[in-house]
């Protein structure tokens, strides 16, 4: 069985919209679990009257991404799940999206899924390869496919949390998402670099596709009308995109020790900086 775990704090039209593509699904084997961490926008209401069939977790509003979503795991988890999926409401699933990333599940290996920008249909995030490499710790996998190529399964090292299909083996040997270390951001990347590590098979699936609004994340928002703020946030808050806490915390844990002081310059450098470049 596979369950889906969906973290929500408020957004309520978002999560609206992305149930309605779950039940649309031609893959149907599934449950859906919403952990909902205080909203006050009517989005208990809502899944109360239009979702009877969602299971809802309650937090208190102090929960954040990662423990939000570990709530939801461990549920699943004590009622048998044999897959976990981990989903981000401000997505829109094709009907035949669960259908094609389960064709390719596998209790080995962890699969992300191929984002593509909900207004212009256009694919945007194919999975990532971390090298450490100074200039290019990170390989970007999507401009390296040519489009003719771009389904089945493509080797990555880690996952964003939104269409994250983890089996249930992962979680027996590594535990779940860390929400001491990455209450928030982070998590997903350390959870899954983690496996990756620990001898899982790591995919992206082309065949996926998985809609998403990247102008809604929290990191894009806070770089509109940027402010000292807003930069300060951004480097130390815990939504903070660019924070350097997490970025430390990661290098230190897997960065090969002879590459730890140049990979460490370099992202300090990039968030440093790079708030005030990108938009």
């Amino acid at each position: 069985m596979l369950y889906i775990i969906i973290p929500v704090f408020n957004r309520k039209q978002f999560t609206k919209e992305c149930l309605v593509t779950l039940r649309k699904q031609t893959y149907q084997d599934f449950k859906v679990i919403v952990t909902d961490d205080g909203s006050t926008d009517g989005t208990a209401e809502m899944l109360a009257t239009e979702f009877p069939e969602v299971i809802v977790l309650k937090g208190d509003g102090n929960l954040f991404w990662t423990a939000a979503t570990n709530m939801g795991i461990a549920y699943a988890l004590e009622h048998g799940a044999d897959y976990v999926m981990t989903l981000n409401n401000d997505t829109i699933a094709p009907d035949d999206y669960l259908e094609h990333m389960m064709k390719h599940a596998r209790p080995d290996a962890v699969l992300g899924s191929l984002e593509h920008d909900w207004d212009t249909k256009k694919p945007i995030f194919g999975g990532e390869k971390m090298t450490w490499k100074p200039m290019k710790a990170m390989e970007h996998v999507l401009p390296r496919v040519p489009e003719e190529k771009r389904t089945g399964l493509h080797e990555v090292t880690h996952h964003p949390g939104r269409g994250c299909l983890i089996p249930r083996e992962v979680f027996e040997k590594i535990g779940l998402f860390d929400e001491v270390g990455f209450p928030h951001y982070y998590a997903d990347f350390d959870f899954t670099y983690k496996a990756y590590a620990s001898g899982f098979k790591s995919y992206c699936n082309y065949d996926a596709k998985l809609y998403t609004y990247p102008e809604a994340s929290g990191d894009k928002q806070n770089r509109k009308k940027k402010s000292l703020k807003k930069y300060y946030d951004h480097l130390f808050g815990i939504r903070g995109g660019g924070n350097l806490r997490n970025f430390t915390k990661f290098t230190l844990r897997y960065c090969p020790p002879h590459l730890v002081p140049t990979h460490l310059l370099e992202g300090y450098t990039r968030r440093l900086v790079g708030y005030f470049i990108k938009k």
